[in-house]
């Protein structure tokens, strides 16, 4: 994802932070922030030891309203095409946001909806 996809400046900094001591996040204390491409979903980083966050629908720098999870749509366009996500191998298109650029017809996406120009572009 590109830095102008994310709502700010803040937001796209702290999503491309990188640390010389740790290569995942999830390990860096001074991470503070995920985003899931695939699902469109951006979270607080919980460090506990593991990958849990918490999820959030507003900007912490600017306050905008960020996109709705696309979490539950992911898991429905795997079954349409009887893709069992957690026997089945994962098409590539599914492993990032592209699935998400797909003509509708073969995804089933909703006109306007996560599909509409990324994030910045989404209705509120």
């Amino acid at each position: 994802m590109d830095v102008h996809d994310h709502c700010c400046e803040s937001m796209a900094r702290r999503l491309e932070w990188s640390c010389t001591l740790h290569d995942d996040a999830f390990a860096c204390p001074d991470a503070l922030i995920s985003f899931s491409s695939r699902y469109q979903e951006y979270g607080i980083i919980v460090h506990d030891g593991g990958t849990a966050v918490i999820g959030i629908g507003y900007c912490p720098w600017c306050g905008r309203r960020l996109p709705e999870s696309q979490r539950d749509r992911w898991f429905d366009e795997l079954e349409k095409r009887g893709i069992d996500p957690w026997e089945d191998d994962i098409p590539e298109e599914f492993q990032s946001d592209s699935w998400l650029r797909l003509p509708d017809g073969e995804t089933g996406a909703v006109p306007g909806g996560a599909g509409c120009g990324g994030p910045v572009g989404c209705p509120a």
